[in-house]
Protein backbone atom coordinates (compact mmCIF):
# COMPACT_ATOMS: atom_id res chain seq x y z
CA UNK A 1 0.00 0.00 0.00
CA UNK A 2 1.39 3.44 -0.74
CA UNK A 3 2.13 6.12 1.57
CA UNK A 4 -0.65 8.29 -0.08
CA UNK A 5 -3.13 5.27 0.03
CA UNK A 6 -2.33 5.07 3.62
CA UNK A 7 -3.22 8.94 4.01
CA UNK A 8 -6.21 8.91 2.35
CA UNK A 9 -7.42 6.28 4.63
CA UNK A 10 -5.76 7.60 7.73
CA UNK A 11 -7.74 10.76 6.19
CA UNK A 12 -11.31 8.90 5.69
CA UNK A 13 -11.01 7.17 9.35
CA UNK A 14 -10.38 10.16 11.46
CA UNK A 15 -13.54 12.06 9.60
CA UNK A 16 -15.79 9.79 10.37
CA UNK A 17 -15.11 9.07 13.87
CA UNK A 18 -14.93 13.04 14.51
CA UNK A 19 -17.32 14.23 11.67
CA UNK A 20 -19.91 14.53 13.78
CA UNK A 21 -18.61 16.57 16.53
CA UNK A 22 -16.80 18.65 13.81
CA UNK A 23 -20.21 19.74 12.54
CA UNK A 24 -21.80 20.11 15.83
CA UNK A 25 -18.68 22.71 16.74
CA UNK A 26 -18.71 24.25 12.79
CA UNK A 27 -22.33 25.06 13.18
CA UNK A 28 -21.84 26.59 16.43
CA UNK A 29 -19.29 28.44 15.45
CA UNK A 30 -21.35 29.65 12.35
CA UNK A 31 -24.01 30.41 14.84
CA UNK A 32 -21.42 32.89 16.97
CA UNK A 33 -19.75 34.29 14.26
CA UNK A 34 -21.55 37.85 14.86
CA UNK A 35 -22.12 37.23 18.79
CA UNK A 36 -20.33 40.52 19.90
CA UNK A 37 -22.23 42.91 17.57
CA UNK A 38 -25.73 40.97 18.07
CA UNK A 39 -25.20 41.73 22.15
CA UNK A 40 -24.17 44.95 21.84
CA UNK A 41 -26.84 46.03 19.41
CA UNK A 42 -29.54 44.29 21.51
CA UNK A 43 -27.91 46.01 24.99
CA UNK A 44 -28.12 48.95 23.56
CA UNK A 45 -31.79 48.38 23.31
CA UNK A 46 -32.38 48.37 26.64
CA UNK A 47 -30.97 51.42 27.71
CA UNK A 48 -33.87 53.54 29.01
CA UNK A 49 -33.62 57.48 28.37
CA UNK A 50 -35.16 59.75 30.31
CA UNK A 51 -36.91 63.41 28.95
CA UNK A 52 -33.94 65.63 29.80
CA UNK A 53 -31.74 63.37 27.51
CA UNK A 54 -28.73 64.64 29.64
CA UNK A 55 -25.54 62.36 29.60
CA UNK A 56 -23.44 61.41 32.64
CA UNK A 57 -20.12 62.94 32.79
CA UNK A 58 -17.41 60.22 33.49
CA UNK A 59 -17.33 61.98 36.99
CA UNK A 60 -20.68 61.67 37.50
CA UNK A 61 -20.84 57.75 36.34
CA UNK A 62 -17.51 56.74 38.19
CA UNK A 63 -19.47 58.23 41.92
CA UNK A 64 -22.66 56.42 41.09
CA UNK A 65 -20.22 53.35 40.01
CA UNK A 66 -18.46 53.69 43.36
CA UNK A 67 -21.54 54.38 45.29
CA UNK A 68 -23.20 50.96 44.00
CA UNK A 69 -20.06 48.99 45.01
CA UNK A 70 -17.67 49.21 42.67
CA UNK A 71 -14.00 49.30 44.05
CA UNK A 72 -11.25 51.40 42.92
CA UNK A 73 -9.14 49.67 40.57
CA UNK A 74 -12.01 48.60 38.40
CA UNK A 75 -13.18 49.64 35.27
CA UNK A 76 -15.47 52.20 33.59
CA UNK A 77 -15.64 51.81 30.07
CA UNK A 78 -16.68 54.62 27.84
CA UNK A 79 -18.11 53.29 24.22
CA UNK A 80 -18.13 56.28 21.16
CA UNK A 81 -21.75 55.53 20.48
CA UNK A 82 -23.81 58.03 22.46
CA UNK A 83 -27.03 56.91 24.75
CA UNK A 84 -25.20 53.08 24.58
CA UNK A 85 -24.67 51.48 28.57
CA UNK A 86 -21.25 52.05 29.96
CA UNK A 87 -19.77 49.05 31.14
CA UNK A 88 -18.04 48.39 34.91
CA UNK A 89 -15.36 46.19 34.24
CA UNK A 90 -14.68 44.12 37.83
CA UNK A 91 -12.79 40.80 36.12
CA UNK A 92 -12.18 39.67 32.94
CA UNK A 93 -15.64 37.63 33.70
CA UNK A 94 -17.74 39.83 35.53
CA UNK A 95 -18.99 42.81 33.87
CA UNK A 96 -21.71 45.07 34.50
CA UNK A 97 -23.79 47.86 32.39
CA UNK A 98 -24.96 51.04 33.40
CA UNK A 99 -27.24 53.51 32.13
CA UNK A 100 -25.32 56.08 30.61
CA UNK A 101 -28.26 58.67 31.76
CA UNK A 102 -28.78 57.83 35.57
CA UNK A 103 -26.30 55.50 36.01
CA UNK A 104 -27.99 52.77 37.53
CA UNK A 105 -27.24 49.09 36.80
CA UNK A 106 -29.33 47.34 33.95
CA UNK A 107 -27.78 43.87 34.43
CA UNK A 108 -30.67 42.20 32.99
CA UNK A 109 -30.31 43.70 29.30
CA UNK A 110 -30.75 41.41 26.24
CA UNK A 111 -31.14 38.25 28.77
CA UNK A 112 -32.60 36.36 26.32
CA UNK A 113 -29.82 37.60 23.93
CA UNK A 114 -26.98 36.27 25.72
CA UNK A 115 -28.69 33.25 27.32
CA UNK A 116 -28.95 31.89 23.76
CA UNK A 117 -25.61 32.53 22.80
CA UNK A 118 -23.83 31.05 26.32
CA UNK A 119 -26.01 28.02 25.11
CA UNK A 120 -24.69 27.69 22.39
CA UNK A 121 -20.84 28.69 23.28
CA UNK A 122 -21.60 25.55 25.97
CA UNK A 123 -22.36 23.37 22.72
CA UNK A 124 -19.84 24.02 21.15
CA UNK A 125 -17.28 24.03 24.20
CA UNK A 126 -18.32 20.66 25.88
CA UNK A 127 -21.32 19.98 24.84
CA UNK A 128 -23.68 21.92 26.92
CA UNK A 129 -22.39 19.58 29.76
CA UNK A 130 -22.11 20.53 33.41
CA UNK A 131 -20.24 19.93 36.56
CA UNK A 132 -17.78 17.33 36.35
CA UNK A 133 -18.84 15.95 32.99
CA UNK A 134 -17.66 19.65 31.25
CA UNK A 135 -14.03 17.63 31.56
CA UNK A 136 -14.97 14.75 29.54
CA UNK A 137 -16.75 17.64 26.77
CA UNK A 138 -13.51 19.62 26.94
CA UNK A 139 -11.70 16.23 26.44
CA UNK A 140 -13.44 15.40 23.77
CA UNK A 141 -13.81 18.54 21.69
CA UNK A 142 -9.90 19.16 22.14
CA UNK A 143 -9.98 15.98 20.34
CA UNK A 144 -12.34 16.77 17.32
CA UNK A 145 -9.73 19.51 17.08
CA UNK A 146 -6.59 17.76 16.51
CA UNK A 147 -8.40 15.28 14.39
CA UNK A 148 -9.74 18.28 12.20
CA UNK A 149 -6.30 19.38 12.42
CA UNK A 150 -5.19 16.42 10.83
CA UNK A 151 -8.41 16.24 8.29
CA UNK A 152 -7.01 19.24 7.27
CA UNK A 153 -3.49 18.66 6.80
CA UNK A 154 -3.68 15.38 5.27
CA UNK A 155 -6.50 16.67 2.46
CA UNK A 156 -4.18 18.98 1.75
CA UNK A 157 -1.36 16.52 0.89
CA UNK A 158 -4.04 14.18 -1.15
CA UNK A 159 -5.43 16.97 -3.32
CA UNK A 160 -2.04 18.32 -3.86
CA UNK A 161 -1.53 17.70 -7.67
CA UNK A 162 1.05 15.33 -9.70
CA UNK A 163 1.38 17.90 -11.95
CA UNK A 164 0.34 22.07 -12.19
CA UNK A 165 -2.16 22.97 -14.88
CA UNK A 166 -4.82 25.24 -14.81
CA UNK A 167 -7.37 22.26 -15.93
CA UNK A 168 -6.23 20.58 -12.97
CA UNK A 169 -6.38 23.66 -10.62
CA UNK A 170 -9.83 24.75 -12.05
CA UNK A 171 -11.67 21.30 -11.58
CA UNK A 172 -11.04 21.89 -8.11
CA UNK A 173 -10.89 26.11 -7.52
CA UNK A 174 -14.33 26.01 -9.09
CA UNK A 175 -17.89 24.19 -8.81
CA UNK A 176 -19.24 22.37 -12.24
CA UNK A 177 -21.63 21.87 -13.83
CA UNK A 178 -23.55 19.06 -15.52
CA UNK A 179 -21.55 16.35 -13.44
CA UNK A 180 -22.77 12.57 -14.40
CA UNK A 181 -23.35 11.36 -11.05
CA UNK A 182 -24.32 12.73 -7.08
CA UNK A 183 -20.88 11.37 -6.57
CA UNK A 184 -18.89 12.89 -8.97
CA UNK A 185 -20.78 16.25 -7.72
CA UNK A 186 -19.83 15.44 -4.22
CA UNK A 187 -16.14 14.86 -4.52
CA UNK A 188 -16.22 18.79 -6.78
CA UNK A 189 -17.69 19.95 -3.83
CA UNK A 190 -15.48 18.61 -1.00
CA UNK A 191 -12.43 20.36 -2.67
CA UNK A 192 -14.09 23.48 -3.92
CA UNK A 193 -14.97 24.28 0.24
CA UNK A 194 -12.27 22.31 1.03
CA UNK A 195 -9.02 24.28 -0.96
CA UNK A 196 -11.24 28.00 -0.30
CA UNK A 197 -11.73 27.45 3.55
CA UNK A 198 -8.43 25.84 4.03
CA UNK A 199 -6.50 28.78 5.29
CA UNK A 200 -9.20 30.39 7.41
CA UNK A 201 -10.04 27.02 8.77
CA UNK A 202 -6.60 26.34 9.50
CA UNK A 203 -6.12 29.65 11.52
CA UNK A 204 -9.41 28.69 13.48
CA UNK A 205 -8.48 25.35 14.26
CA UNK A 206 -5.09 25.18 14.97
CA UNK A 207 -5.63 28.25 17.67
CA UNK A 208 -8.81 26.31 19.24
CA UNK A 209 -5.72 23.10 20.06
CA UNK A 210 -3.82 25.84 21.97
CA UNK A 211 -7.02 27.25 23.76
CA UNK A 212 -8.16 23.41 24.27
CA UNK A 213 -4.72 21.41 25.39
CA UNK A 214 -2.21 22.97 27.74
CA UNK A 215 0.50 21.07 26.01
CA UNK A 216 0.00 23.20 23.37
CA UNK A 217 -0.30 26.78 25.27
CA UNK A 218 3.10 25.90 27.05
CA UNK A 219 4.39 25.47 23.61
CA UNK A 220 3.46 29.26 22.37
CA UNK A 221 4.71 30.09 25.99
CA UNK A 222 8.29 28.24 25.44
CA UNK A 223 8.39 30.43 21.93
CA UNK A 224 7.32 33.77 22.84
CA UNK A 225 8.02 33.98 26.45
CA UNK A 226 6.08 33.35 29.78
CA UNK A 227 2.53 35.38 30.13
CA UNK A 228 2.91 37.56 32.55
CA UNK A 229 0.14 40.33 33.79
CA UNK A 230 0.18 43.33 31.29
CA UNK A 231 3.20 46.51 32.17
CA UNK A 232 0.71 49.11 31.90
CA UNK A 233 1.70 52.74 32.66
CA UNK A 234 5.07 51.55 33.38
CA UNK A 235 5.88 55.32 32.26
CA UNK A 236 4.12 56.37 34.97
CA UNK A 237 7.61 55.92 37.49
CA UNK A 238 8.80 59.33 36.21
CA UNK A 239 6.59 61.41 38.50
CA UNK A 240 7.85 63.62 40.74
CA UNK A 241 8.28 62.12 43.84
CA UNK A 242 6.30 61.98 47.06
CA UNK A 243 3.36 63.46 44.87
CA UNK A 244 1.16 60.83 45.92
CA UNK A 245 -2.38 62.97 46.28
CA UNK A 246 -3.45 66.02 44.25
CA UNK A 247 -3.57 69.27 45.87
CA UNK A 248 -6.58 71.30 45.38
CA UNK A 249 -9.37 69.97 43.20
CA UNK A 250 -8.26 67.10 41.21
CA UNK A 251 -8.71 67.33 37.40
CA UNK A 252 -11.99 65.81 36.54
CA UNK A 253 -12.04 62.49 34.91
CA UNK A 254 -14.01 63.87 32.11
CA UNK A 255 -11.55 66.48 30.92
CA UNK A 256 -9.13 63.92 31.05
CA UNK A 257 -11.12 61.43 28.78
CA UNK A 258 -12.03 64.76 26.71
CA UNK A 259 -8.24 65.45 26.01
CA UNK A 260 -7.43 61.72 24.94
CA UNK A 261 -10.31 61.64 22.35
CA UNK A 262 -8.66 64.83 20.93
CA UNK A 263 -5.27 62.50 20.92
CA UNK A 264 -7.04 59.37 19.82
CA UNK A 265 -9.71 60.60 17.18
CA UNK A 266 -10.62 57.18 16.27
CA UNK A 267 -11.01 55.89 19.67
CA UNK A 268 -14.01 53.52 19.88
CA UNK A 269 -14.05 52.71 23.83
CA UNK A 270 -12.29 54.75 26.78
CA UNK A 271 -11.62 52.12 29.83
CA UNK A 272 -10.79 54.46 32.98
CA UNK A 273 -9.49 52.64 35.77
CA UNK A 274 -11.62 54.10 39.09
CA UNK A 275 -9.37 55.97 40.83
CA UNK A 276 -8.73 55.91 44.77
CA UNK A 277 -10.03 58.86 46.21
CA UNK A 278 -7.70 61.66 45.17
CA UNK A 279 -5.28 59.50 43.38
CA UNK A 280 -2.93 61.62 41.73
CA UNK A 281 -3.00 59.48 38.65
CA UNK A 282 -5.26 57.39 36.65
CA UNK A 283 -5.10 54.86 33.96
CA UNK A 284 -6.72 55.27 31.00
CA UNK A 285 -7.16 52.74 27.79
CA UNK A 286 -8.00 54.16 24.29
CA UNK A 287 -9.33 51.12 22.29
CA UNK A 288 -9.82 52.44 18.59
CA UNK A 289 -10.13 48.27 17.78
CA UNK A 290 -13.27 45.95 18.94
CA UNK A 291 -11.44 45.01 22.03
CA UNK A 292 -9.94 42.48 21.08
CA UNK A 293 -6.78 43.64 19.29
CA UNK A 294 -3.66 44.51 21.55
CA UNK A 295 -2.15 46.41 18.58
CA UNK A 296 -5.08 48.95 18.79
CA UNK A 297 -5.08 49.77 22.86
CA UNK A 298 -3.26 52.43 23.99
CA UNK A 299 -2.85 53.39 27.92
CA UNK A 300 -2.16 56.65 29.28
CA UNK A 301 -0.84 57.14 32.47
CA UNK A 302 -2.27 60.77 33.27
CA UNK A 303 -1.96 63.38 35.75
CA UNK A 304 -4.75 65.03 38.06
CA UNK A 305 -2.50 67.57 39.55
CA UNK A 306 -1.89 68.98 35.80
CA UNK A 307 -3.79 66.70 33.51
CA UNK A 308 -0.55 66.24 31.83
CA UNK A 309 0.49 62.73 30.56
CA UNK A 310 3.20 60.99 32.47
CA UNK A 311 3.40 58.08 30.47
CA UNK A 312 1.66 55.93 27.71
CA UNK A 313 2.12 51.62 27.20
CA UNK A 314 1.12 49.76 23.79
CA UNK A 315 1.02 46.41 22.73
CA UNK A 316 5.25 46.58 22.56
CA UNK A 317 4.84 47.27 25.96
CA UNK A 318 3.02 43.68 26.73
CA UNK A 319 5.11 40.59 27.13
CA UNK A 320 5.35 38.67 23.89
CA UNK A 321 3.82 36.05 25.36
CA UNK A 322 0.63 37.69 26.25
CA UNK A 323 0.63 39.04 22.91
CA UNK A 324 1.11 35.60 21.34
CA UNK A 325 -1.94 34.21 23.68
CA UNK A 326 -4.28 37.09 23.17
CA UNK A 327 -3.87 37.22 18.83
CA UNK A 328 -4.58 32.82 18.76
CA UNK A 329 -7.63 33.19 21.51
CA UNK A 330 -9.09 35.52 18.79
CA UNK A 331 -7.73 34.31 15.80
CA UNK A 332 -9.95 31.34 16.64
CA UNK A 333 -13.18 33.45 16.22
CA UNK A 334 -11.55 35.99 13.65
CA UNK A 335 -11.99 39.03 15.95
CA UNK A 336 -8.00 39.79 15.77
CA UNK A 337 -8.46 40.92 12.13
CA UNK A 338 -12.30 42.86 13.12
CA UNK A 339 -15.17 42.26 11.02
CA UNK A 340 -13.74 40.95 8.17
CA UNK A 341 -11.96 38.77 10.13
CA UNK A 342 -15.04 37.32 11.86
CA UNK A 343 -16.90 36.90 8.31
CA UNK A 344 -14.02 34.75 7.02
CA UNK A 345 -14.12 32.58 10.18
CA UNK A 346 -18.03 32.50 9.98
CA UNK A 347 -17.83 31.10 6.20
CA UNK A 348 -14.85 28.68 6.75
CA UNK A 349 -17.52 27.30 9.76
CA UNK A 350 -19.95 26.94 7.14
CA UNK A 351 -17.79 25.51 4.43
CA UNK A 352 -17.16 23.11 7.29
CA UNK A 353 -20.25 22.10 7.42
CA UNK A 354 -20.33 21.48 3.65
CA UNK A 355 -17.10 19.54 4.02
CA UNK A 356 -19.13 17.36 6.48
CA UNK A 357 -22.16 16.58 4.16
CA UNK A 358 -19.90 15.50 1.24
CA UNK A 359 -17.18 13.66 3.40
CA UNK A 360 -19.77 11.60 4.75
CA UNK A 361 -21.65 10.59 1.31
CA UNK A 362 -18.45 9.84 -0.03
CA UNK A 363 -17.65 7.28 2.70
CA UNK A 364 -21.24 5.87 2.69
CA UNK A 365 -21.09 5.04 -1.24
CA UNK A 366 -17.37 3.94 -0.69
CA UNK A 367 -18.11 1.86 2.82
CA UNK A 368 -21.88 1.11 3.35
CA UNK A 369 -22.97 0.40 0.03
CA UNK A 370 -20.96 -2.30 -1.20
CA UNK A 371 -22.49 -3.66 1.77
CA UNK A 372 -25.69 -3.54 0.49
CA UNK A 373 -25.00 -4.36 -3.10
CA UNK A 374 -23.44 -7.37 -1.94
CA UNK A 375 -26.52 -8.37 0.80
CA UNK A 376 -28.77 -8.01 -2.42
CA UNK A 377 -26.32 -10.03 -4.57
CA UNK A 378 -26.36 -13.05 -1.71
CA UNK A 379 -30.28 -12.20 -1.31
Amino acid sequence: MSFKRIVFWAHLVVGVAFGLIILLMSATGVLLTYERQIISFAESRAVERPADGQLMTADELASAALANGAQPGNSLVLPRQEGAPVTLSVSRRENHLLNPYTGERIDTAAEGTKSFFGTVTALHRWFALSGDNRTIGRAVTGAANLGFLFILVSGFYLWWPKKWTWRIVKQNLLFRRNLPTAKARDYNWHHVFGIWALVPLFAVVISGVVISYPWASDMVAAVFGPVSPAQTGQAASAAPQGQNRAQGEPVSLQAIADELKQTEPDWRTLSIKLPNGRAARVMVTVDTGNGTQLSRQTTYTVSRVSGDVLGVSGAEDQPAGRRARMFLRFLHTGEVYGFVGQTLAGLASLASVFLFYTGFALAYRRLIQPLFRRRAQQA
